[in-house]
């Protein structure tokens, strides 16, 4: 007996396809083999939502206004999406991007969609601890609220130091938003008490965090180009995202404040981070129609870990596809994230 999901898409291939009649075997059997992988991605989770949800999808009905979100990264991809999609919903939004004039393009794009839109854009180079600290210094001469901080901001990239000579997949994914959520904390527990409302900190992290160094952060040789694997350094970033998560999660609870952090997967989806690799990208090309996100689809956890009441109260976690999902074991390492929370600390005060 077929279960419904599959049931639907059986219609739905035979419904764009040609007659069985002319189909040879190994048609059917590719075929088959293509309903089975999208009946497993369109499972629906215990929060109603699934793998194929999007951003759109999972706020739909939510009411935002009176929120504002910083989101990091927000200029392309996914932090585009999640931008649009929190503007679409009546959160102010603060683009903090390194390239303005992208940033200027997409926010008028997102105004052109929503008029009502409330959207600003701010310098930030997280690969840059004098940029972080100027971001936080410019923002707080705003006076506004804070109730959002999305970590998304991300790079891939081959062996390279930062302008503070630090690795830089490290400094930008993980030691700049270390950095930039330190700063902003005073201002989103004001938000929060003020308002009564809880405040969300939401890291966007990667499945790849299972694909680090065997130690999972390298704190003794961080800058050593010596066994450097662009993938494993990537990894290690996305590793520290959900100790990052973790670590400010217990803090955050030992304070008794109202505000939550998280962290979460947001699927695999074409980008840039690709093209440099022939392999990679041969792999994209052949399997891509089945596990890669678009990147409605790819922003949608971000949006569902961020405004959705389903996760109010809900700190220290890994979600993916719109739920609760289980991270590594040196993800959820206490120790680990402890000694990665004073190895950043110190970093930054370097």
């Amino acid at each position: 007996m077929l279960l419904s999901y599959e049931v639907e898409f059986r219609h739905s291939f035979a419904s764009t396809s040609t007659s069985t009649t002319t189909r040879s075997p190994a048609d059917s059997r590719e075929r088959e083999r293509e309903i089975k992988m999208w009946w497993w991605y369109g499972r629906k989770g215990a929060s109603g939502f699934s793998y194929y949800s999007t951003a759109e999808e999972v706020t739909h009905g939510i009411d935002g206004s009176g929120l504002t979100a910083l989101v990091t990264g927000a200029s392309s991809g996914i932090g585009a999406e999640t931008a649009r999609v929190l503007a679409l919903r009546g959160v102010h939004v603060i683009m903090g991007v390194r390239n303005m004039g992208a940033g200027e393009e997409v926010k008028e794009a997102i105004a052109n969609e929503v008029p009502a839109a409330k959207i600003d854009v701010m310098e930030l180079d997280l690969s840059s601890i004098a940029s972080v600290r100027k971001f936080a210094l410019d923002f707080a001469s705003l006076g506004i609220p804070l109730n959002l901080l999305i970590n998304n901001a991300g790079i891939g990239t081959h062996f390279m130091l930062s302008k503070d000579n630090i690795e830089l997949q490290f400094a930008t994914n993980h030691l700049g938003h270390f950095l930039l959520t330190n700063l902003l904390l005073d201002t989103i527990k004001k938000t929060s008490r003020e308002t009564k409302r809880e405040g969300r900190i939401v890291n966007v992290s990667s499945e790849g965090h299972r694909f680090t160094y065997r130690e999972g952060i390298r704190f003794d040789n961080i800058n050593d180009e010596a066994g450097y694997s662009s993938a494993r350094a990537y990894g290690q970033s996305k590793l520290a995202n959900i100790l990052h998560a973790n670590e400010l999660a217990r803090h955050l609870k030992e304070d008794g404040v109202e505000i939550t952090a998280n962290s979460l997967h947001p699927g695999a989806i074409t980008t840039n981070l690709y093209r440099s690799n022939s392999l990679i990208m041969g792999l994209v090309n052949k399997l891509g129609k089945y596990v890669l996100k678009n990147v409605q689809q790819g922003a949608a956890t971000t949006c569902y870990v961020a405004l959705h009441p389903q996760v109010k109260g809900i700190s220290g976690e890994y979600f993916a596809d719109n739920n609760l999902a289980k991270a590594s074991s040196q993800a959820t390492d206490v120790e680990l994230a402890r000694k990665l929370w004073d190895f950043s600390a110190t970093l930054v005060k370097k």
